[in-house]
């Protein structure tokens, strides 16, 4: 192993010297010393998950840590005084000084640029956005000459973006606008907000594009300072609106939500204090940092988040955030949304609450070039979903006569804590040069039973100098992953997946590679961490520390019960011939006797007399008279090639069905079988026939199968079968 190891290092060391466009630090250190990198990432996690544990007023160190993850740093500040009292005068003049703060820094970051540029940067976030994929053909042909010029051309821009990202945008100086706007989550200094206007009147009449009372309007250097009452409002919002703040009620907003609406609209930000409310966004129109900073903050209620391409806390040469303090929240996105970024920061923070994250792909903590995304939540049984949007490529040579739906039909994700930069998969050293480094892409769960869901390429996945994480430090978690799922992924990608803690279950629809498995000079680690014990169903696909083509790659599970294969026993119908044809005529008759005759029980045993009240026997009747009714509605015989195809019953030669029962014993690691050799109708003569080839032909090539493992089931008297 030791050697092996050496090599894949040494092939590893080439991550310096590839070509990609701006690779992060962080992603070339866990390429080239994956045991270093890898702690590396995981102590960034921690330090986030420990902002979060800490309350709102750590908002701005959050940033900086996420930020410093992809070696970026703020432009130091002076906070401004945050007024102690209730005056409502100097509640006003505390947020006007912190919008004109936050305004002169994202004048310094933009100073470099020139209009032009401002413009291309706003105007290609749209394009970038719409067009992201991670991996890309130039390649000349001649039935689609004009697509690889336009895809040439994307490949331009896209490059020409994070030029500007990296070297022009002062990007520090927007860190730090991001910062200073993010006191505003301080819950005492909202408090103390929400009391100063809650008995003030409402305006004759609101603004256009506002219904509801307003209890506050007012003009300044950066937009309007609108204040909503406690009642129930509609919002509209656009370029005029720099800060809004809504006291309570159940509110509708609908636009570009604290996201800026034009190229000179800057920073924006929406602040919501309770209240069941429901947010319909334009694309890149929620809490989107879109060469600016956009922020929103939503302390309390149940709400809706209803988002277009681009938008609920992403950033493109920007950063959005979005923090939502309290209740049972609906999150619904398209592409790239819920914490993703390309050249810039996205990041969705939720405090409590069972909420349901559901996204395209690209989605739910997704870092792409100079990208950070991080969906973090701190409490709730929540449910996370990405994927079966987007058909993946991979149809093409593993199922090109599947339909969307069926279940060997692939969908991309690119989601769930997934880094990714943008391949050009193309021999020329000229085009390979537009190839673009991921960033990296982060959930963290601190608590509750959680679910995700997902397709190819997510839950801690990386792809092309990204990395993707997800760290989840408690509850009894479902892991359902796809193709390259739980720390997985290609082509110098990094993936960090720790779940801490919690009975959890591991699923895969496959076909391949699932937990802590690297292929194309990957680093990939995935560690299954606590005391309890685990579930591992990954009968669809494999992996498990798999390392393919110079890769380095690690599944660990650290505690739990051992996983001796003795711990488990199954029942197996088996029918043995001298050929495959053979046992196809001789065991249809015995099988199709048991399973479509033999299983019936009388309902009336289901309840013994004196055991229940006659109100429940009655209910139980009447539900299983339905339930008959149903079943014989659905219900025909099994045909033979049914219960063989199912595996109802192994039949063939011995080899056959040698082969087939280490596959299912290696499968389910499972070490005790139980023989059914009779069944049905079958005579004696060829009951002894089957028992007489099972024991001479099969059972051999089978004791051997687990040898390394103590049976310390088997009774100790007993005589080995």
């Amino acid at each position: 192993m030791a050697r092996e190891q050496a090599v894949a290092l040494e092939a590893l060391a080439g991550a310096r010297s590839f070509p990609a466009g701006f690779k992060r630090p962080l992603m070339v250190l866990a390429l080239t010393d994956p045991w270093r990198g890898m702690l590396t990432i995981e102590q960034s996690g921690h330090h986030v998950a420990e902002l979060v544990r800490s309350g709102t007023e750590h908002l701005p160190a959050l940033i900086q840590a996420l930020e410093e993850g992809m070696d970026r740093h703020p432009e130091a500040i002076a906070p401004l005084p945050t007024p102690t009292g209730s005056n409502a005068e100097e509640q006003v003049a505390a947020l006007v000084s912190l919008l004109g703060q936050a305004h002169r820094l994202r004048t310094t970051a933009l100073r470099k640029l020139s209009p032009q540029d401002r413009r291309f940067l706003f105007d290609h976030a749209a394009s970038f956005v719409e067009h992201f994929y991670p991996n890309v053909s130039l390649t000349e042909s001649p039935n689609e000459s004009e697509l690889s010029e336009q895809t040439l051309a994307e490949a331009e821009a896209d490059r020409r973006f994070c030029e500007f990202v990296s070297e022009r945008l002062d990007y520090g100086a927007l860190i730090a606008a991001a910062q200073v706007l993010a006191r505003l989550s301080d819950d005492g200094w909202l408090e103390r907000l929400g009391e100063s206007f809650r008995d003030r009147q409402a305006l004759p009449s609101p603004p256009n594009g506002v219904t509801g009372d307003v209890v506050l309007l007012r003009e300044t250097p950066y937009g309007l300072l609108v204040i909503g009452g406690e009642g129930s409002n509609t919002y509209d919002l656009d370029e005029r609106f720099a800060l809004v703040l809504d006291l309570g009620g159940n509110d509708t907003y609908r636009g570009t939500i604290a996201a800026a609406a034009g190229m000179e609209h800057g920073n924006s930000v929406v602040i919501d204090l309770a209240g069941n409310d429901t947010y319909q966004a334009s694309p890149l129109g929620l809490a989107t940092g879109r060469l600016g900073v956009g922020l929103l903050i939503d302390r309390a209620g149940d709400d809706a988040y209803h988002l277009s391409q681009g938008s609920g806390g992403t950033g493109f040469a920007g950063l959005g955030i979005l923090y939502d303090g309290a209740g049972n929240d609906h999150y619904v996105g398209a592409k790239l949304t819920q914490g993703a970024a390309l050249g810039g920061l996205g990041l969705l923070v939720d405090a409590a609450g069972d909420d349901r994250h559901t996204s395209f792909g690209y989605a739910i903590g997704f870092g792409g070039p100079l990208g950070v995304g991080a969906v973090i939540d701190r409490e709730g049984d929540d449910r996370y979903q990405s994927g079966e949007k987007y058909p993946s490529s991979y149809n093409a040579g593993d199922a090109p006569d599947e339909k969307p739906g069926e279940p060997h039909f692939q969908y991309d994700s690119f989601g769930i804590g997934t880094g990714s930069g943008k391949r050009i998969f193309t021999k020329d050293p000229e085009q390979q040069s537009y190839g673009l480094a991921g960033g990296w892409g982060l959930v963290i769960d601190l608590a509750g039973n959680d679910r995700y869901r997902s397709s190819n390429f997510s839950q801690g996945a990386g792809y092309f100098f990204g990395a993707g994480v997800k760290l989840d430090f408690g509850g009894h978690d479902e892991h359902a992953a796809a193709r390259f799922g739980h720390a997985a992924g290609a082509h110098y990608g990094v993936g960090l997946f720790v779940d801490y803690g919690g009975e959890d279950r591991y699923s895969s629809t496959g076909p391949v590679y699932n937990g802590g498995t690297a292929w194309d000079l990957s680093a990939m680690l995935c560690i299954d961490a606590g005391r309890d014990s685990d579930v591992y169903d990954l009968r669809r696909s494999d992996g498990l520390g798999r390392a393919d083509h110079h890769s380095w790659s690690l599944f660990i599970e650290e505690n739990g019960k051992d996983p001796n294969p003795y711990r488990l026993a199954f029942l197996q119908f088996i029918g043995v011939g001298d050929t495959d044809q053979e046992a196809y005529r001789l065991y249809r008759e015995p099988a199709e006797y048991f399973f479509n005759r033999s299983l019936h029980v009388y309902p009336g045993y289901a309840d013994p007399p004196g055991y229940v009240t006659e109100a429940s026997a009655r209910a139980r009747y009447k539900s299983q008279v339905r339930a008959v009714v149903r079943a014989k509605q659905a219900k025909h015989d099994l045909t033979w090639d049914e219960m063989v195809e199912k595996g109802y019953v192994v039949i063939g030669s011995p080899d056959t069905v040698r082969e087939t029962l280490e596959d299912v014993a290696r499968t389910f690691n499972c070490g005790h079988l139980l023989t059914m050799l009779q069944f049905g109708n079958m005579s004696d003569e060829l009951t002894r026939h089957n028992s007489k080839l099972f024991g001479e032909k099969v059972a051999p090539g089978l004791r051997s199968l687990f040898a390394d493992a103590e049976d310390r089931w088997w009774p100790t008297n007993a005589v080995p079968a």
